[in-house]
């Protein structure tokens, strides 16, 4: 980019698209090109300034949230507008919003999602996680069996100091699942790793977001550690927003939707072939019918000049079948008459025969 100050208005283009290319403003430079080429009237310098830069601003926010949401390993995007309160009328919704608002994780505090598989849990946890990304918070969604088995493999070679610091040290911890794994809970309960995750981020007061299947006072079963559960719970729950959904299953509730509109596809479909069946004439039944016919409705036929279907006459088997025959009608009509001879024939007389 030359030093030189431009001399005319073009030079100062090429001079304005070599900085906004120097700072990597490749929107503004592509924005500015258009306004150029074809200006608006009447529009003051701010509003043409902002003209320029709310492409790059937007575009730049866009990258900032797909990064933040690609580092969380959210698996999908959830959001609040998709769930159905209707569905569980049990569940705070106003408390949902609020925390959507994202004010419990500058206060320090976390949320405790309890209840039975598919009442909306995960949902919630994912959309708030989201909204965390589109606000430029770090946040790190885990389930709890991923999480320990990874903690767990630490322990062979002695890096779980290592494998703890992306859990402690991220904005917002999403814990997905607690209650589920099996194995991982085994190996984690010898060692005390949820306590390891959890008790350093009380101690810091960042936020954890954590749904569990199981009931809080069962987590000393859980845990398999009586005094170590009581020590964590008492910490989790001093700071922290608790929600209990008590309600069917979504999961549930949308096989259900599926299986009434399967049967009523296959219901459908059976009224439809039985009534294309019912409407379609069968050409044997019209051939039975002609041929069951009585005599007296064939003479009468024959007699009015009205067709009737021929009557096949029983064929002996492997017989050759007949050629067909025409059977000539008579008619009192003239002109069917045979013409008249042109002259009279005269019949011959006898010879005489002379007598010897």
């Amino acid at each position: 980019m030359s030093k030189k100050s431009p001399s005319s208005p073009d030079e100062l283009v090429d001079t304005i698209n070599e900085g906004l290319e120097l700072l990597d403003l490749g929107e503004v430079r592509r924005v500015l090109e258009q306004s150029l080429a074809a200006p608006a009237g009447g529009q003051d310098r701010l509003a043409w300034l902002w003209s320029l830069l709310e492409p790059q601003v937007r575009r730049r926010l866009e990258g900032r949230v797909e990064r933040r949401f690609r580092q969380s390993h959210l698996p999908e995007h959830k959001t609040l507008a998709a769930y159905d309160f209707a569905f569980q009328p049990s569940l705070d919704r106003d408390l949902v919003m609020e925390l959507n608002t994202l004010r419990f994780i500058d206060q320090g505090r976390n949320l405790l999602l309890a209840g039975m598989s598919g009442t909306g849990k995960s949902h919630i946890a994912k959309a708030l996680g989201l909204s965390a990304c589109t606000a430029n918070r770090r946040v790190l969604y885990t389930t709890s069996a991923d999480m320990l088995a990874r903690l767990n493999a630490s322990l062979a070679d002695d890096t779980l100091a290592m494998a703890l610091k992306p859990y402690i040290r991220t904005e917002l911890l999403i814990i997905d699942e607690v209650g589920l794994e099996q194995v991982e809970r085994k190996e984690a309960s010898r060692s005390g790793l949820v306590q390891k995750v959890l008790l350093p981020r009380y101690n810091d007061n960042r936020s954890s977001v954590i749904t569990s299947n199981i009931p809080w006072e069962a987590w000393a079963d859980y845990l398999d550690d009586q005094l170590g559960a009581t020590a964590l719970l008492d910490r989790l729950i001093h700071r922290s927003h608790v929600i209990v959904i008590n309600g069917p299953s979504w999961r549930d509730h949308e096989h259900r939707q599926e299986t009434t509109k399967a049967k009523a596809g296959d219901k459908a479909a059976a009224v439809a072939l039985s009534a294309s069946r019912a409407a379609a004439p069968s050409a044997s039944t019209a051939a039975s019918t002609s041929e069951n016919a009585p005599p007296d409705s064939k003479a009468s036929a024959r007699a009015t000049g009205t067709p009737t279907a021929a009557v096949p006459a029983a064929v002996a088997p492997n017989a050759k079948p007949a050629a067909p025959t025409t059977r000539p009608t008579t008619s009192t009509s003239k002109s069917c008459r045979p013409p008249a001879p042109s002259h009279r024939i005269r019949p011959a007389r006898p010879r005489k025969v002379s007598r010897a």
